[in-house]
């Protein structure tokens, strides 16, 4: 009577699905932050799968199609993903620019005001003459 191996199938099915699965991910977040393309036969080539069982897992068909939807809204070379700002990053930076602007605002204001004066002090030395 042979033994029933049935257990040491099922665990070695299920281990070899989840290295492949993080073969998987590791390739898209590869992908992602080298800014290349993230697409299914990409991911499929670099991380030595099928591109069908690609479309059987739920999550990573869903990232990989949402990585590729922000590459085709830009026309330019898609950002590496530790190159992207944070929000708080892109917020800062235009608190600055409005301060920038502000100060800017304060000195051609200053500016003018001392250029009228020169010019009234001059038009009054003038007519002195």
């Amino acid at each position: 009577m042979r033994a029933d191996n049935g257990a040491h199938v099922i665990t070695a099915a299920k281990r070899r699905h989840e290295l492949t699965r993080a073969k998987a991910i590791k390739t898209i977040r590869e992908l992602a932050q080298t800014g290349e393309l993230v697409d299914f036969p990409t991911v499929a080539v670099r991380a030595q799968v099928s591109r069908s069982w690609l479309y059987t897992q739920p999550d990573i068909k869903a990232e990989i199609r949402r990585l590729r939807s922000l590459s085709h809204r830009s026309r330019q070379a898609p950002i590496p993903a530790r190159q992207r700002s944070s929000d708080t990053s892109l917020h800062r930076r235009l608190e600055l620019a409005s301060n920038r602007i502000r100060e800017l605002t304060e000195d051609n204001q200053r500016l003018r005001r001392q250029l009228a004066e020169a010019l009234g002090a001059n038009r009054a030395h003038d007519t002195l003459r």
